[in-house]
C-alpha cells in the first residue's frame, strides 16, 4: 500500500527533546487513483517519525509495516 502525505512540522510540539508533526492529509495510491484516508487517523497526534506512522498505517489497515510505502508531499 502507498500513501502520501502532507504534514505540519512547524507545529512546535515536542515530546520531551524530539520534535513531533501532525498530518494534515494522507492519502492512499491505488493505481491511477488517489484516495483521502485522512478521516481514518487522528491528524492530532504528535508522530515522531515517518517510522511511526508507517507503523499506525500498518495497525489502522491490517497490514504487515513492510507493505507499506509512505511519500511526503
Amino acid at each position: 500500500m502507498n500513501f502520501d502525505f502532507i504534514s505540519n512540522t512547524d507545529n512546535g510540539n515536542t515530546l520531551g527533546d524530539v520534535p513531533t508533526f501532525q498530518v494534515q492529509q494522507i492519502w492512499q495510491q491505488r493505481d491511477d487513483e488517489r484516495i483521502d484516508v485522512s478521516h481514518l487517523i487522528d491528524r492530532t497526534y504528535g508522530y515522531q517519525s515517518e517510522r511511526e506512522l508507517r507503523w499506525h498505517l500498518a495497525d489502522r489497515f491490517s497490514r504487515p509495516v513492510r507493505s507499506l510505502s509512505l511519500s511526503r508531499v
